[in-house]
């Protein structure tokens, strides 16, 4: 038997309860737990507590494989070695010898199924007693001393052409019950390593840690991100200007201000009301051409003038009886940032403001009035599935 355990503890003085603490949109335990519950080989997940807040979050994601175990007192301690829960766990449960214990921590959420599929096999063909996770650092380290550590400083080597060395990034552990029990250490024997890339190099445990963390997840695992988001959107919303248009002001030679439309966003309201969606456009401008567009379109729904976006969307949402977290929606400018934080997916042009870009689900690849809201669009009927069965 293989298992997955990850030691969660109440306590954590640089950052309370970071193990639920909302990393990428979801608490930062889901992203191991999701890898743990995805890989085929592993049987069983086990999350050891002694926090009910943490338990009542762990159960929510309904997971199949994930199980709860309350640890002792002595255990969960902040002097306390993470050996000495992992053995007070196998003591208990009476564990064999042979079966296969993998350490998991939640502080590094880089960690996929892929990962843990690829090293288990390699332990379980490879001749090794235990395996850890790592990364290939390329720094030039030195000792206190002034004598370098990892390179000859009169031959500098190129960083194409450097080795570098192997640096643990404290993703996973792998070892045997028997092994862990007679060593008492989450490493014994032989141990082999598995390489990660090596933007997993960081471990979320002090606060600028978890701002650099975010960036290079939604850089480097944006399609694992969407993935654990809400796809099953029941509401589709569009900010005007900046993201159906390009964000000009047009005027004609009598005065007369014009705006530029995509007529492919078009077709992805169509495509949407198609599938089931409700669709509309929200603008804080008081926009006679928005409203013309909107009812060419024959959109369910045509908020102009709007102040306050989450709130009237709050208001919508009551009123069709679903929840925020049915909604997309996209926008471009800061006034958008309360309402595109609170949905269940969202998105933003390519060109939309630095704020934004930051904080939503999703960076279109074009930018407003180019098309933006159809690859928004067509990513969710993607995600659902719908695109592929009804359009291809």
């Amino acid at each position: 038997m293989i298992i997955g355990f990850i030691p969660a503890r109440c306590g954590s003085k640089s950052i309370p309860l970071k193990n639920i603490k909302p990393f990428c949109g979801r608490p930062l335990i889901y992203w191991v737990l999701e890898a743990l519950n995805e890989c085929p080989l592993v049987d069983m997940v086990v999350v050891a507590t002694d926090c009910k807040e943490i338990k009542r979050v762990v159960e929510s994601f309904g997971f199949s494989k994930v199980q709860i175990y309350i640890r002792s007192p002595e255990s969960a301690t902040d002097e306390a070695p993470t050996e000495d829960v992992m053995i007070e766990f196998i003591q208990a449960k009476k564990l064999k010898d042979d079966d296969i214990f993998v350490l998991v921590q939640a502080t590094n959420p880089f960690l996929t199924s892929d990962d843990l599929c690829s090293a288990l096999n390699k332990y379980l063909e490879g001749d090794f007693d235990s395996m850890l996770s790592v990364v290939r650092f390329k720094r030039f380290l030195w000792n206190p001393n002034g004598s370098p550590i990892n390179y000859d400083y009169r031959h500098r080597p190129r960083r194409q052409e450097f080795q570098g060395i192997l640096l643990e990034n404290g993703a996973f552990y792998i070892n045997t019950v028997g092994n862990i029990l007679k060593y008492r250490n989450r490493l014994s024997g032989k141990i082999g390593f598995y390489e990660m890339p090596e933007y997993s190099w960081i471990e979320l445990d002090e606060p600028d840690d978890w701002i650099i963390a975010e960036h290079l997840m939604k850089k480097y695992q944006r399609e694992r991100i969407l993935r654990s988001k809400n796809t099953k959107i029941k509401l589709f919303l569009s900010d005007v200007d900046g993201t159906l248009t390009d964000g000009g002001m047009y005027y004609s030679p009598t005065g007369e201000l014009l705006k530029k439309f995509n007529t492919r966003d078009g077709m992805g309201f169509e495509l949407l009301r198609k599938a089931g969606i409700k669709v509309g456009i929200i603008t804080s401008e008081k926009s006679e051409i928005a409203k013309k567009r909107a009812e060419k379109l024959k959109l369910d729904f045509v908020l102009i003038g709007v102040q306050d976006k989450l709130n009237e969307v709050q208001k919508l949402c009551k009123e069709l009886s679903i929840s925020l977290n049915e909604v997309g929606y996209i926008g471009d400018d800061i006034n958008d940032l309360p309402l595109l934080k609170a949905v269940g997916l969202s998105a933003c042009p390519s060109d939309a403001v630095e704020d934004v870009k930051n904080a939503v689900d999703y960076v279109t690849t074009k930018k407003g009035g180019e098309g933006c809201v159809r690859e928004f669009i067509d990513l969710i009927l993607n995600l659902r599935g719908d695109y592929a069965k009804n359009y291809r």
